[in-house]
């Protein structure tokens, strides 16, 4: 980190090239917008096997990064959450307007972390992106943000050169981006709920390293003030996930749209919800109280202590997080599912070797003349009980053609990934801090 940060000292005078400085503050309310959610590896031409092998990499890099930081000493984990936020590879893009006169950019949505940002012209060091790099010269709306702005400030590492800040952001898989923090206005929606939103303070990235995931930046969805959903005053929003390898796009409802009402479910299922628990460790992560997992309709005897952050450290714990496919489960806990699946499913337990795919598959298809039940799969939560359908947590590995569980083990924390997601609406209400979710044909959304 010092080597990067003092790189950038000596790159401060080509990082402001052509930039002003200025300062300005946002306030927003009342409003909403729809937006479409593309899968990262869409329409790449990617076989069944390569989009789970992708999906199980991308997922294995992003636990990794909260793996680190229990390898940390104790109270270290906490510090070094202020410069360090999840692996940069996501799962979904969405489409973004930038400047006047505006142009459109597909950048990750993530749940983990709070910073908006693109690539910008001219760029020192940059990473391959679909689109041209963004260049505030040729907008009329750019405005570089002085060192004592409010949105300086709410950064976790700034530096200051001439009043100008620059923010620097390291990400967990060796990615990082540094430039410019500035305002600028943003455009976001679909054809027929476009919003123009002036003032929104972003990075204007000019030394960027590592994978945008076929994107061009990253919208910060976390619970930081930088975050769009900090930024601007209607703090709630929903997604509803098409199937794991359905050509329909998603849907993203932000404001005054993200609502779970009837019409948006896809049974009698009652919405229910849990509430968000903050860990001082990772402040705009999304935290949830799981209290335990029902395989086959038992409770399994895992302690509950196995899903609870560590008050010491701030490691373990479990999140829910749109940026990983599959879920973790923290060792005890995946232990406890994959001996309760081995002994309710009547096939033959696969011996998988191959650590880039799952790892609990049965022998499919099943032996003729002979019928399979599959168990049921509950996870619990403070208030809330999230009965998965069998299409999210079970699928035909086409690299083992077993039936595999899709979830895996994790040293440190469990992580409720997307593929669990999938054909839920699931809506984040920050102003009650609560998680809800129902079924939903996300398809016909």
């Amino acid at each position: 980190m010092p080597t990067l940060a003092a790189f950038l000292v000596l790159l401060l005078p080509l990082l402001l090239s052509a930039v002003g400085a200025a300062e300005a503050e946002l306030t927003r309310g009342g409003f909403g917008f729809k937006a479409t959610l593309t899968h990262v590896d869409a329409n790449a031409g990617y076989t069944e096997e390569q989009l789970l092998a992708r999906a199980v990499r991308r997922s294995r890099a992003r636990v990794a990064t909260l793996q680190s930081l229990a390898a940390l000493a104790p109270g270290d984990a906490i510090t070094a959450a202020r410069i360090l936020v999840l692996a940069s590879d996501g799962e979904y893009l969405m489409e973004m307007g930038i400047g006047t006169p505006t142009r459109y950019y597909s950048a990750i949505l993530d749940t983990g972390s709070d910073l908006i940002w693109t690539q910008c012209a001219p760029c020192l060091l940059c990473v391959d992106q679909p689109t041209p790099y963004f260049d505030p010269a040729q907008s009329s709306t750019y405005k570089s943000l002085g060192c004592s702005s409010p949105g300086c400030n709410a950064l976790y590492y700034p530096l200051c050169y001439q009043n100008v800040c620059v923010y620097q952001y390291f990400y967990g898989d060796s990615a990082s981006t540094a430039g410019i923090l500035a305002n600028e206005t943003f455009t976001f929606g679909t054809n027929d709920t476009w919003v123009t939103l002036p003032g929104i303070s972003f990075g204007c990235g000019r030394l960027n390293s590592g994978s945008l995931a076929n994107g061009s930046g990253m919208v910060g969805f976390g619970r930081g003030s930088l975050s769009l959903v900090g930024q601007l005053g209607s703090p709630r929003f929903s997604y509803c996930l098409t199937s794991f390898l359905s050509p329909v796009r998603s849907r993203l409802y932000f404001g005054a749209y993200a609502t779970l009402n009837s019409t948006s479910a896809s049974t009698s299922a009652p919405v229910q919800s849990t509430p968000f628990v903050v860990n001082p460790a990772l402040p705009t992560m999304y935290f949830l109280n799981m209290t335990g997992i029902s395989v086959g309709g038992y409770l399994l005897p895992i302690d509950p202590a196995v899903f609870a952050i560590n008050d010491t450290d701030g490691t373990g714990g479990t999140i829910i997080d749109s940026g990983t496919t599959i879920t973790y489960l923290a060792d005890p806990a995946y232990g406890a599912v994959r001996a309760a699946f081995v002994s309710q499913i009547t096939l033959p337990l696969l011996n998988v070797t191959d650590t880039s795919v799952l790892d609990t598959c049965f022998q499919w298809p099943p032996p003729p003349l002979q019928s399979v039940t599959l168990p049921q799969l509950v996870l619990h939560f403070d208030g809330a009980d999230w009965e998965l359908p069998l299409q999210n947590y079970m699928l035909v590995d086409p690299s083992t053609g077993g039936l595999c569980l899709v979830m895996a083990t994790s040293s440190d924390g469990s992580i409720l990934g997307s593929y669990q997601h999938q054909n839920f609406n699931v809506l984040y209400d920050l102003e009650n801090s609560l998680l809800s979710f129902v079924p939903a044909p996300c398809n016909l959304m």
